[in-house]
């Protein structure tokens, strides 16, 4: 099992930027696959950015350009650095760890969520 703790959300004005960060613990982190999703209520929740064991990324397109995901694996943590807030970039944004084991089979772990408000 994966444990995941989200931190660095909040408040910040338009233009601003945040940096969240995501814990996690419980495995090896360094084959986990590692994403950021966003949900706002009424709506799924949506992916952000992920970035896989290897590093490779890949970004929604609404924040290419102004989001980087990285990844620390000596320190089990994940980033989201946002930059160039904008009010419709508001939601709760949740970590998520997955992989594929040797069978086939998904596995996914979900953070707890870290509310992002973007607003003057």
């Amino acid at each position: 099992q994966v444990q995941l703790v989200e931190s660095g959300g909040g408040l910040v004005q338009p233009g601003g930027s945040l940096r969240l960060s995501c814990a996690a613990s419980g495995s090896i982190f360094s084959i986990w696959n590692m994403g950021w999703y966003r949900q706002t209520p009424g709506k799924q929740r949506e992916l952000v950015a992920t970035i896989t064991s290897g590093d490779n990324t890949n970004y929604a397109d609404s924040v290419k350009g102004r989001f980087t995901i990285s990844r620390d694996n000596a320190k089990n943590t994940v980033y989201l650095q946002m930059n160039s807030l904008k009010p419709e970039d508001t939601a709760a944004y949740y970590c998520n760890a997955m992989r594929r084991t040797l069978s086939g089979r998904e596995l996914n772990y979900w953070g707890q969520g870290t509310q992002v408000t973007v607003s003057s």
